[in-house]
């Protein structure tokens, strides 16, 4: 009876403890639910890890054709943080650095915070700089910035082979003559960098170093029709392809999804960005009280919001960017947003050609080579305080004319070899949608996936193994309890024969 009861015992405590298991399994799938959450930006695979040092003196080396992670502390308010980084230069290639800054989900930032990026030879002297800023809107997307080292026979300075230094340098602005009384400090966290630099030869034989004349063929009408559905990525590296026509996706307040277009030589990008109504405070039958407020008695304009005879809306709501290959600022629109649809058009590009980069005018000069151009999409926090939380729908008139050309003759290979070009393989990811976080579509793909690291949280690869995980170990564990109580039964069976 004692050795009855003790195995009783134990097998009541093995039952206990398997229901305990079935528990924690069941819980699983609510984790991986967690982490199948969009990610703010996704990191590509084959990222390289770089600590910015805050003098030239041991920076770390960037080797063109690579993309690496860094970090940036927060200067301080009206202060600058500056990191370096090194470049090993020859004097036949153009190199460019893009830096895009990556301020996390629900961070406050001010009109005048931001990132500028340089190129400086050894004797400190500023080759190229690019910055950009939060600005209007005070939404915390990603902002790239750019800078090149030019080459060639035409270029007179920072063009000799030798050392130079990259800087990367963080913003943070002092009380801005424009900043409401309530605006907030930005929050004193480091972003995180991506870095992507590319090389591209100069060519074999000199060329002209004027401009093309743009002419003026009007704005091509968008395309028209049904869209059908292309999920945009989170990041540069997992921007999903798109060919010309009309695309619908959903962007959820405080979020950036990004798009790829292959522009060859010759043509141009049009492109139209439309986010559609949300019912929410402000519009009239949406949540939120009849006076405008939030239902609790606060306005709900507050910061970058505003409103006039009872109409809440967003300042610079939507913002729509456009960069080249090189991962360079073209051009970028913004609209308000008051819970209607809205519509911005990006100015038509010029047609892709080597000697736009002559030209003053940065979103001309920026159309200089043929490859991906990239469409980067964010919509404002605020939307989502003001209209309700949840993805508001986007409609893209993606539009790509003209007749192609050859491009120019180079004296080398780009880095990476296919930066500077459409290819065939590009064309067809086009078609195929290729990239976006659930994709890895290898170098012509250029979709890295969800495999690659997150600036913040878990990746959806990572979340379908918990899930499966889950989902295996509960079929398991219950199989297991299911046979354990069939064994307590017929021992009490057993037990009770005995007895009588």
């Amino acid at each position: 009876m004692t050795r009855h009861r003790a195995g009783r015992r134990t097998v009541a405590g093995a039952g206990a403890a398997l229901l305990s298991a079935v528990w924690c399994a069941t819980a699983l799938p609510g984790t991986a639910h967690a982490a199948e959450t969009p990610q703010p930006y996704a990191f590509a695979d084959d990222v390289r890890t770089v600590a910015g040092t805050p003098s030239s003196t041991g920076s770390r080396a960037l080797t063109p054709g690579s993309t690496y992670r860094s970090a940036i502390k927060h200067p301080g308010t009206g202060g600058t943080t500056r990191l370096y980084y090194r470049l090993e230069l020859d004097a036949k290639d153009t190199v460019y650095v893009s830096a895009t800054a990556l301020p996390g989900l629900g961070s406050d930032v001010g009109f005048a915070d931001g990132v500028r990026v340089s190129i400086e030879d050894a004797n400190g002297f500023d080759c190229d700089s690019g910055s950009a800023r939060f600005g209007a809107s005070r939404s915390p997307r990603p902002l790239t910035a750019s800078a090149l080292r030019a080459a060639g026979p035409d270029e007179s300075r920072c063009a000799a082979a030798g050392t130079y230094y990259v800087v990367v340098e963080r913003t943070a602005a002092s009380r801005s003559s424009i900043s409401s009384a309530t605006e907030k400090p930005s929050t004193p966290e480091s972003w995180d960098l991506e870095l992507y630099v590319t090389s591209e030869p100069v060519l074999a034989r000199r060329g002209a170093t004027t401009p093309p004349p743009t002419g003026d063929s009007g704005t091509p009408s968008p395309p028209a029709g049904p869209a059908r559905p292309r999920a945009g990525g989170s990041s540069f590296g997992t921007a999903k392809a798109l060919d010309q026509g009309v695309w619908g996706d959903r962007v959820e307040p405080g979020h950036t999804r990004y798009y790829r277009v292959p522009v060859d030589w010759g043509q141009r990008l049009s492109a139209t960005v439309e986010v559609g109504g949300a019912r929410g405070r402000g519009i009239p039958g949406g949540i939120g009280g009849a006076d405008g407020t939030d239902g609790s008695g606060r306005s709900s304009g507050a910061g970058a919001s505003g409103g006039t005879a009872g109409r809440e809306y967003v300042t610079a709501a939507l913002v729509v960017s456009v960069f080249n290959p090189a991962r360079g600022p073209v051009d970028d629109m913004d609209t308000a947003y008051d819970g209607r649809q809205k519509s911005t058009t990006l100015p038509t590009l010029p047609p892709v050609a080597y000697e736009n980069r002559y030209a003053p005018i940065d979103r001309l000069a920026g159309a200089r080579f043929a490859g991906w151009y990239y469409l980067a999409v964010s919509l404002d926090p605020d939307v989502g305080t003001q209209f309700g939380e949840g993805a508001v729908g986007l409609t893209l008139r993606v539009g790509v004319s003209g007749q192609r050309r050859a491009g120019p003759a180079y004296a080398g290979v780009a880095r990476p070899a296919d930066a500077f070009g459409v290819t065939g393989r590009d064309e067809a990811a086009a078609r195929g949608g290729a990239g976006g976080d659930d994709a890895s579509d290898g170098p012509g793909g250029r979709g890295e996936g969800r495999s690659g690291t997150a600036a913040a949280g878990g990746s959806g690869d990572e979340a379908m193994k918990v899930l499966a995980a889950a989902g295996i170990g509960t079929g398991t564990v219950l199989v297991a309890v299911l046979g354990v109580w069939t064994l307590v039964g017929r021992r009490r069976v057993a037990g009770r024969r005995a007895s009588a």
